[in-house]
């Protein structure tokens, strides 16, 4: 599989964004937990118009990361053609505090801090992947540019660490937490269990900018958003709406599989059955 990955690595991304549409349609296919998801979750947020286009997106999202990953950095950030609101990181920079950088799982999320690398050091909030033979490839593409911080409570003091140094940190805030590190809040209307570090992490006095990368036709690169929060960012159901309003602006590409309405390894949300 490492071969495969690398030898990805070398194809253009017009073809890998081809061949990551089929590979969506595949998993649609293969997959009825899969479809079931995308219905349920396009239909809660009122985005089924989306979903054949979610579906190719899905399959992008997984054949871009060899290229994302194993190719120069020069050359990833390269496929960034278009910023948008980067106004808003130089205040955040010249006021001499934390970045917070918010990225769920929309548009080529990847990309994002990769960019941001390239400006200035940044930490990054990482999982290690379930697949073994992963792990290494994530580790060095990932971590050939930013300062990885595990999620454990190591993890977490490394990016308290950084904010409070005035320095930049990026996370998935619609990630599903581990049992006890999350509450829940309400997600397109219904209770999700979502991740408190986020709003945690807001205490520290950082700027927080909601960011995503979206996809451009044709494999032609990426159109990089920054964007200040339109309200309040203190509480998870605060980040849920952020989140929200973020990807209504390019809903068929999010990643509307997730099973973002998984019950907490520790129970079910409050008035939800047993979950999916």
């Amino acid at each position: 599989m490492g071969f495969l990955f690398r030898l990805l690595a070398r194809l253009p991304l017009p073809l890998l964004h081809n061949l990551g549409a089929l590979l969506g349609w595949a998993a649609w296919l293969a997959s009825p937990s899969y479809r079931r998801h995308l219905r349920e979750n396009t239909a809660l947020a009122g985005t089924e118009a989306c979903r054949s286009e979610a579906v190719a997106e899905a399959g992008k999202t997984i054949l871009e990361l060899p290229k994302l990953w194993l190719r120069p950095h020069d050359e990833v950030v390269g496929r960034v053609v278009k910023v948008e609101g980067w106004q808003h990181v130089e205040a955040a920079l010249a006021a001499g505090r934390g970045i917070l950088f918010m990225t769920p799982h929309l548009g080529c999320f990847e990309i994002c801090a990769q960019y941001l690398a390239k400006h200035r050091p940044i930490t990054v909030l990482y999982r290690r992947p379930k697949q073994d033979w992963l792990a290494p490839i994530m580790e060095q593409g990932r971590g050939a540019n930013l300062n990885l911080a595990p999620a454990d409570m190591s993890g977490v003091r490394k990016l308290l660490k950084a904010l409070k140094a005035g320095e930049m940190v990026g996370m998935l805030p619609d990630q599903a937490p581990k049992a006890g590190e999350g509450e829940w809040a309400p997600f397109f209307g219904r209770p999700a269990y979502s991740m408190t570090l986020a709003a945690r992490l807001t205490q520290t006095g950082a700027t927080v900018l909601m960011v995503y990368a979206g996809r451009l036709a044709y494999g032609a690169g990426y159109h990089l958003h920054f964007l200040p929060p339109v309200g309040p960012v203190a509480t998870p159901a605060d980040i849920n709406r952020e989140i929200e309003q973020l990807i209504l602006l390019h809903p068929g590409q999010y990643l509307w599989g997730y099973n973002r309405y998984k019950g907490s390894p520790g129970g079910t949300a409050p008035g939800v059955g047993n979950p999916a």
